[in-house]
């Protein structure tokens, strides 16, 4: 192990603007009082830890600070110890240590337990077997002191005594299985027992098979303990899992969380039995519900959703979707999310009738919930999986349908939006369920409040209407919604009542009124009401066009273009037929005529106005071809998109199912356990040391093909082969931190003392710890190791120098400087998915935008999408059927999410310029939005420097 590799244990702040005090100084100070002595004890300790020898200064501290009795004294001196230099430079042990030795004798003999207990724990850091073997008969006798701390602590030094000096207590294992079964005290079994497991797995299953019975009534810290043991021999011995197995079964009641999951875990991987799965499966939801903090639910959550990956336990998990819809109780919007997710992969036709029912139980509870910001969000969530729902298993639609409809009428206009794409798609599919839909429809149309519901439901009753009751019926309803026709007189008549609030109050018989412009207007009964409630009482649609939002009306005149040419057909009368076309024909003018008036706040856009005349003209003429365009042709757009849809949502689910199905060719191998190298026990890793890993930052990723080319890649060189020191680093980004190991490697025939790597950085980084000083020998070399801890999604740079020393040199610090290390922002960044709805709100919101010009030597639109697509980590939004075919120009939606939750969505418009010739190269620009600055200029650096394609 090098000196860069030795665990730091105790870190101690120093300001840095601190003139280092002398030898001298130190020295009198250590002679002082109490207070003085501690204050000079911790500079010694800073200076020793910044290379510092001060070899003069051992002798002082025996003689004048060893000897106190003060606590925070022996507690720094415990830290000195651990530091300071114990041997010669040949490598013997110094004469005084023999005193410090028999100093710490005494303390572990001492009446006071934290003393004898913090001692303990100093000599599990000691790697000197000379001061250690005087001590051991005073260190068995701990393991008898009255107080627990100073056992715990007594076991644990004699574990690491045994492990890294066996010679000097070589019935370790023996001493503490009987010190084990004498024990009543839970932390000092869990140490105890951990050794065992670690020295002696024999001895520790001995002792499991006498108390396996009472293991529930064991404290939680033993608990975990014995997990883990139960995991290791059964995975080392298959054989042993009928004897332990109950075992498991017995402590998923247990009563810590950490053990239930645990527990649940080994669970899990030990047996892969219906009942053992179901078991851990349900350990598992009540650990969600139970436990209230939201990250242990996400984390749980998540060991569920791995377990549904597996085929074989899914049709378990199946019969748990009501269990796991408790978990809907938390109010936390993305445990709900996951929650639903996974009930939705989970429902099958067996139980999709109560989750239905669930589902609308909650859609209905929020509505009654005073607004919270989430609920909104939740509302939109349970929709989209009724709709998802419903679209699997037709049968349901009709249950769900009449619930959602309510909520056309909603405030938030996202759900909204998200019902009546729903019913959109239903009333399209489901050819029974369209008399029920247009009824309940014409139930809400009134109450709807959002303007694009109200386009996209007046789209849905124009479309679907059939019956000559049904046309009538919205006819009615929108002549209710307009209001008072004609627009114009009625709101100038409206404008003048209020100019004589005398006959405004008046609520008779209809009346001629004289307006201001000198025309007659009839006043009715609706329009009695106090000016102050004007706008209240204004019809939904009235309010609309006079705010100047004219494009519901050319959805409107679309959708009485529609009906009126149904009408036509349905009813053979000639009549009534002009009457309801002529109908149809004055709604369509007075609009045009208000659009046209002063009156809205904003006057009445050409394309609307186009569009109106066109379905005036339309019904003046009533063409057979028209008639084909308006009712026939438009339900077949919406029949193609839907099934596109469907389609491609069934393409991307048999992906899924294709990667979660392991395929067995013929002639694959078959991998018998007892043969197979350890190396290759990929699904018998061991758990715990995994995690273990992964909470230290070391998690091994699976590499490529070629593990070291693809290691290889991340090394940078650092300095040139002709430097007296040579470096290179491998970068490990492992999500949060990146862990560069530095190799240094003296070129020189010298001694390089006091070899530092000084490392500072540029943009969102920052160094955790400074690089502790080596000594090289000639031609030597040695790994450093730097912690650098990243904040957010952005381009960073490390640069910085190796300063040393030459021995017996009289010069300055030598410095060779070193080259930057780039750090890549697509080791943070991830392919992410989201709705189009979604996009364009992102799009709308993020105020950070990067163009970048196209310039590359690829002449391909689709391959240009591609390579773009490969070198950024996005994902496309936009299907393929979109992006297929050749017509010389390209537009696609791209979106990622940084593993730090922040989005980069960019849109990419391309072409190809024809009038260049065939090898021209695509032009266009891409554009990137971002939350953030940084975000957004690194993906646009990445862009550029990556357009070209590279020929191999």
């Amino acid at each position: 192990m090098t000196a860069a590799e030795n665990v730091c244990y105790t870190l101690i702040n120093v300001p840095m603007d601190s003139e280092p005090p002398s030898e001298i100084s130190l020295k009198n100070d250590l002679k002082g009082d109490v207070k003085l002595k501690t204050e000079a004890l911790k500079k010694v300790i800073i200076m020793i830890l910044n290379g510092e020898k001060l070899p003069g200064l051992l002798m002082t501290i025996i003689r004048f600070v060893l000897p106190l009795q003060d606590h925070t004294i022996k507690k720094l001196l415990l830290v000195f110890w651990e530091i300071v230099p114990k041997t010669t430079p040949d490598g013997r042990l110094l004469q005084e240590m023999i005193l410090v030795c028999d100093a710490y004798r005494k303390d572990l003999q001492h009446p006071n337990e934290f003393i004898r207990g913090s001692t303990l724990r100093f000599l599990c850091k000691l790697k000197e077997a000379e001061l250690l073997e005087p001590l051991m008969p005073a260190i068995r006798a701990c393991l008898e002191h009255r107080h627990s701390y100073v056992r715990r602590n007594a076991v644990l030094a004699i574990y690491t005594i045994y492990r890294n000096f066996e010679h000097l207590i070589p019935d370790a294992p023996e001493l503490i299985h009987d010190f084990l079964v004498n024990e009543k005290d839970a932390s000092c079994k869990r140490n105890a027992f951990m050794m065992l497991i670690h020295a002696d797995q024999d001895r520790a299953l001995d002792y499991l098979s006498t108390c396996i019975d009472q293991v529930q009534t064991f404290g939680d810290i033993l608990q975990l303990v014995i997990v883990e043991l139960i995991y290791k021999v059964c995975h080392a011995n298959p054989s042993e899992r009928a004897r332990f197995i109950r075992c498991i079964y017995n402590l998923l009641q247990s009563s810590s969380p950490a053990v239930k999951y645990e527990a649940a875990g080994t669970l899990v991987t030990l047996s892969s039995a219906p009942t053992a799965i179901k078991a851990a499966a349900q350990c598992y939801i009540d650990l969600i519900i139970k436990e209230s903090d939201n990250n242990v639910k996400l984390i749980v959550l998540d060991r569920l959703i791995e377990l549904k990956e597996h085929p074989s336990h899914e049709r378990v998990l199946q019969d748990l979707v009501m269990d796991i819809l408790r978990v809907l109780s938390t109010p936390d919007l993305e445990v709900r999310k996951k929650t639903l997710q996974l009930a939705l992969d989970l429902v099958s036709s067996r139980n999709v009738e109560e989750l239905v029912i669930v589902l609308k139980k909650e859609v209905i509870k929020t509505n009654n919930v005073t607004e919270h910001e989430d609920t909104d969000k939740y509302r939109q969530l349970l929709v989209r999986t009724l709709h998802s729902c419903s679209v699997r298993f037709p049968d349901m639609a009709a249950n769900v349908i009449p619930v959602l409809m309510e909520f056309l009428s909603d405030n938030n206009e996202a759900a909204a939006a998200d019902v009546l794409e729903f019913v959109r798609e239903a009333i399209q599919r489901f050819d029974n369920l369209r008399p029920l839909i247009v009824e309940k429809m014409l139930e809400v149309f009134h109450a709807i409040k959002s303007v694009k519901i109200y386009r996209g439901a007046l789209w849905i009753l124009g479309e679907y209407c059939s019956t000559k009751e049904d046309i009538q019926s919205v006819m009615t309803e929108l002549r209710r919604s307009l209001g008072e026709i004609p627009i114009v007189e009625s709101e100038i008549k409206k404008e003048a009542g209020e100019l004589k609030p005398e006959e405004e109050v008046s609520v008779g018989p209809a009346q001629k009124l004289v307006t201001e412009m000198g025309t007659y207007a009839t006043q009715s009964a609706l329009s009695s009401s106090r000016p102050a409630k004007k706008e209240e009482d204004r019809p939904p649609l009235r309010g609309f066009l006079l705010d100047g939002d004219f494009f519901v009306a050319a959805s409107l005149a679309t959708t009485l273009a529609k009906i009126a040419l149904r009408y036509v057909s349905l009813v053979q009368e000639k009549k009534k037929q002009n009457s309801f076309i002529a109908e149809a024909m004055l709604l369509m003018a007075t609009i045009l005529h208000l659009g046209k008036s002063s009156l809205p706040k904003k006057p009445i856009t050409d394309d609307d106005v186009d569009r109106i005349s066109l379905c005036l003209k339309v019904l003046s003429e009533c063409s057979p071809l028209m008639n084909d365009i308006f009712n026939k042709e438009c339900r077949q757009s919406l029949s193609h998109m839907l099934s596109a849809k469907l389609e491609e949502e069934k393409l991307s689910q048999k992906k899924e199912s294709e990667k979660r199905n392991v395929t067995v060719q013929p002639d694959d191998p078959i991998s018998f356990m007892q043969l197979t190298a350890k190396n290759e026990m990929s699904s018998k890793e061991d758990q715990f040391q995994l995690s273990l890993l992964a909470a230290m930052g070391n998690t091994q990723r699976k590499e490529a093909a070629d593990p070291l080319a693809s290691k290889l890649n991340k090394v940078t060189q650092l300095t040139g082969f002709s430097d007296p020191v040579y470096a290179e680093a491998y970068v490990h980004v492992n999500q949060y931190d990146i862990v560069l190991d530095v190799l240094v490697v003296n070129q020189t025939s010298d001694t390089l003392q006091n070899c530092t790597l000084e490392l500072a950085t540029l943009g969102d980084l920052k160094l955790v710890e400074k690089p502790s000083p080596l000594t090289l020998a000639p031609h030597d070399f040695a790994n450093i190791k730097a912690n650098v801890k990243v904040a957010s999604t952005e381009n960073g740079i490390i640069f910085g120098n190796i300063v040393y020393d030459v021995s017996g040199a009289a010069s300055d610090r030598n410095c060779v400087v070193l080259s930057d290390i780039h750090i890549d922002i697509m080791d943070y960044i991830q392919p992410a998915s989201c709705t189009d709805a979604e996009f364009r709100q992102m799009w709308a919101e993020f105020e950070w935008e990067n163009k970048v010009t196209v310039n590359t030597n690829i002449i391909d639109l689709n391959e240009y999408l591609q390579h773009i697509l490969k070198s950024t980590n996005m994902k496309c939004l936009t299907p393929e059927k979109a992006l297929s075919g050749y017509c010389g120009f390209m537009a696609a939606n791209l979106y990622a999410r940084s593993i730090f939750g922040e989005d980069a969505l960019a849109n990419v418009s391309i072409e190809k310029p024809i009038n260049l010739g065939p090898e021209a190269p695509v032009t266009g620009h891409i554009r990137i939005r971002a939350k953030s600055q940084g975000m957004a200029l690194s993906l646009g650096d990445k862009i550029n420097l990556s357009q070209k394609k590279t020929s191999l």
